[in-house]
């Protein structure tokens, strides 16, 4: 686990290509507050926006989902933790008045910047946004 990447995976480089490509200008790896060891994948903080680009082993996703033979409980739970993680990742986030997006890393770059267009007008995420 120690060789996963955490930042700057090859979902994140494809979304924030895409982003960048529509004139949407971000933050990456923002620390999240009240939690330093966790941080939002693409950010956009002065509109309070957090994209996050979940992993489908990772997160559980249920499309995707597979658990390793070996130590087969020793995962389920790892990844149990995890989707608890990112809820509470989540509900912090909104507490703090954040919009919280969240994608699998099978979803395609044109629906995360369909969705970011959809909560930012059209000259709010453009440009020094930061």
């Amino acid at each position: 686990m120690s060789r996963q990447r955490v930042a700057d995976t090859g979902v994140e480089l494809r979304v924030r290509r895409a982003l960048f490509a529509e004139g949407f200008r971000y933050r990456k790896q923002v620390a999240v507050p009240g939690f330093p060891r966790r941080s939002i994948d693409i950010a956009f903080p002065r509109k309070r926006l957090a994209v996050f680009l979940d992993g489908c082993f990772w997160h559980g996703c249920s499309e995707h989902k597979s658990t390793p033979r070996s130590n087969d409980r020793w995962w389920a739970s790892k990844i149990e933790e995890n989707r608890r993680r990112d809820l509470e990742t989540t509900a912090a986030l909104t507490a703090c008045g954040w919009t919280v997006l969240r994608f699998w890393e099978h979803d395609a770059p044109e629906k995360v910047v369909t969705a970011v267009r959809a909560v930012l007008s059209p000259d709010e995420g453009r440009g020094g946004n930061g």
